[in-house]
């Protein structure tokens, strides 16, 4: 296996844990709700406080990884928000969870924009949407674990139990990656020529290093690329965070069926990422990446927004659960389109840009992951109510696409080395 693709697979792998430790929460929502004794309202505190964490520290830690190299910070990241796992075992009410659940946020930022980094170092530009696919599959695949690894665990050990053995994945990836990564595939032992000559002609990263300056927030194409994914990130929670109860207490199904119906729509996202990621690349190389990347986006936010507020208004449980569950693969099918796009706009900034993208993602999700437990308390115990509103920030997204171009850079100060 090419040295790019075994690269790919631990950052893959770091997805998988990286999706374990966040929605263990969601799935022992329940029984933590029953064993604290948290309200509607406090649960979407406990959930939606991540989220603001998290896309606090999005930028600051994309920039860090930007000057000091993506190994280092995914040490400290993976180290930190595996401890804050941990001790999500030990809280023992409400104050402790949300202090704790914080911390973790603050510790998991980052994870992603730096993946980004090792994909603008270690890839070619033309590959970076299919990278971004195996990373965001990879993801889905740990949300389809979830269920079937943290309710066992909670039957046998409770649901404290569950973090405590979820907070030991992250330790021993530190371990394997801190040993054996580099930070430029020339320093990777065992590489090709031929493969670093690949990757080294056809990363398309500018040389010198660049200055940050917050003047780049002015940039239209970066504000609408926020925006839209604020829309997206904001219907990706409610899968990630509300799921598991909504189905529950909206939909009136059991442990068993809940568990099924949440791996199922991971699965499907897992789906949505790999096609989009192949159907992107395809794309750019027939149409070029200014529309190759849009298409993609705007037919899978624009569909997943339609799917979900249909699901909203069918009485059938396994119909509307299929309907959900495809509007997360349709909704995952624009995520290669969205991060390829970050790296491309963002050039050797790339953790920067996909920092600051997911930041409006994240500030999307703390909104209506908090606003979820509030909009069914005022609609009269209703759950539905919320995901409507959902679908309609997706269709929004889809929209804002028509102005988003990936050929677009940004520019920065450049420091020449």
């Amino acid at each position: 296996m090419k040295k790019r693709y075994q690269v790919l697979f631990a950052l893959s792998l770091l997805s998988v844990i990286t999706f374990l430790d966040r929605i263990a929460i969601s799935v022992a929502s329940p029984k933590i709700m029953t064993d604290l004794g948290l309200s509607k309202e406090q649960l979407g505190w406990v959930l939606g406080i991540f989220a603001l964490a998290y896309g606090g520290f999005e930028i600051p830690t994309g920039l860090m990884g930007d000057r000091l190299g993506a190994k280092k910070v995914l040490i400290r990241v993976v180290l930190w928000w595996s401890a804050f796992t941990v001790l999500t075992g030990f809280a023992t009410g409400f104050g402790m969870l949300v202090i704790t659940r914080f911390l973790f946020g603050i510790g998991e930022a980052g994870a992603y924009p730096n993946s980004s980094i090792v994909l603008s170092k270690w890839f070619p530009a033309i590959e970076r949407a299919r990278g971004q696919a195996w990373i965001w599959s990879a993801s889905r695949v740990g949300g389809a674990l979830t269920p079937f690894l943290v309710i066992p665990i909670q039957n046998h050990f409770g649901w404290r139990g569950s973090f405590f053995f979820l907070g030991i994945l992250g330790l021993l990836w530190v371990i394997f990656w801190k040993f054996w990564f580099k930070e430029e595939p020339a320093e990777m032992k065992g590489i090709t020529e031929h493969e670093l000559n690949n990757i080294l002609a056809n990363r398309n990263l500018p040389q010198g290093h660049h200055k940050f300056s917050w003047s780049i927030f002015k940039n239209t194409n970066l504000q609408l690329l926020m925006a839209m994914y604020f829309c997206y990130a904001s219907g990706a929670f409610f899968f990630q965070a509300w799921l598991p109860t909504y189905l529950q207490k909206g939909r009136g199904l059991d442990d068993q069926q809940m568990s099924f119906i949440t791996s199922f729509s991971f699965v499907l996202g897992a789906v949505g990422c790999l096609s989009g990621g192949f159907v992107c690349d395809f794309l750019v190389k027939k149409i070029g990446p200014r529309w190759g990347r849009a298409a993609v986006a705007i037919t899978g936010l624009g569909l997943s927004g339609i799917l979900m507020m249909i699901s909203v208004f069918v009485n059938d449980n396994t119909l509307a659960t299929i309907l959900l569950s495809a509007g997360l693969g349709l909704m995952d099918f624009t995520i290669p389109a969205s991060w390829s796009t970050a790296m491309d706009i963002g050039g050797k900034n790339a953790g920067t840009i996909t920092g600051a993208m997911n930041t409006a993602g994240l500030f999307g999700s703390t909104l209506n992951t908090i606003g979820f437990g509030y909009l069914v308390t005022t609609f009269g115990n209703n759950y539905h109510a919320p995901v409507v509103l959902l679908a309609i920030l997706l269709i929004i997204g889809a929209l804002l696409w028509l102005k988003i171009d990936a050929t677009k850079r940004i520019s920065f100060e450049v420091v020449q080395e």
